[in-house]
């Protein structure tokens, strides 16, 4: 099997979406813009690797879901959170299917990292609560909480702070999207931030990182306490 197929991402299409976010037509084009040789672009091509850290710095105006995995749409909304506790521009990660009456909205941040589990974290919210964030035209959440580890990197770092909606039913799930998950395995609770999708094993989720040094998860469903669908991400180094 090819090792591009392992890939949760292809090079080459990111390339191509990215030429056509800034209106270029060649990839010497393209290299300019990231201040690289045009060697360096095809190498990274042929490898299927590329610098996230350089490309997404280069283009901060484009949505980086949309420019890593093609989903949603080529501009990033320009939703900003001021509040004492995080400040900058904050990305949606999920854009709702069904249309509602967007205002300036508060939504509360968590100390996850002081319950037992999230489940424990919502049903006793002003134990755990830092605090309040306003972010204008965002989409109703339950909760946000700080992120941890490195699966979602370069979506996600450790010290993002993601928003979430609860989903109350497995058959609510939209595949292919981000969520916190809240699981038991061996007897301890973890909480992860992973794309959801179908296992072969019609019990279990599968839990995907985008990472690629992180292995996929098959979760079984009996396993899961809690799971909430990731609507926006506050990146940490816009934080106060």
């Amino acid at each position: 099997m090819d090792k591009r197929d392992e890939q949760p991402f292809n090079v080459a299409d990111i390339v191509k979406r990215a030429k056509l976010a800034l209106n270029l037509k060649k990839d010497s084009d393209l290299a300019g813009h990231l201040g690289v040789s045009r060697s360096t672009l095809s190498n990274w091509m042929a490898r299927n690797s590329i610098d996230f850290a350089l490309l997404l710095d280069r283009l901060r105006e484009v949505d980086y879901n949309w420019l890593l995995t093609g989903k949603g749409v080529p501009r990033r909304s320009h939703s900003y959170c001021d509040s004492e506790l995080a400040c900058g521009e904050v990305e949606l990660l999920h854009n709702p299917k069904t249309p509602e009456a967007l205002d300036d909205r508060s939504v509360t941040l968590y100390d996850v990292t002081a319950a037992a589990n999230l489940r424990t974290m919502l049903e006793d919210r002003p134990q755990y609560a830092l605090g309040k964030i306003l972010i204008p035209n965002i989409p109703r959440c339950d909760g946000a909480i700080y992120v941890s580890g490195d699966s979602m990197y370069p979506i996600l770092k450790s010290g993002d702070i993601v928003g979430f909606k609860t989903i109350h039913s497995f058959s609510s799930i939209i595949y292919g999207e981000m969520y916190l998950v809240s699981f038991n395995r061996g007897g301890d609770e973890y909480l992860t931030v992973k794309y959801v999708n179908r296992a072969d094993d019609p019990d279990c989720l599968k839990l995907t990182s985008y990472n690629t040094h992180h292995e996929p998860m098959d979760i079984p469903v009996a396993s899961i306490s809690y799971m909430g669908i990731v609507k926006f991400s506050i990146r940490k180094n816009m934080m106060m």
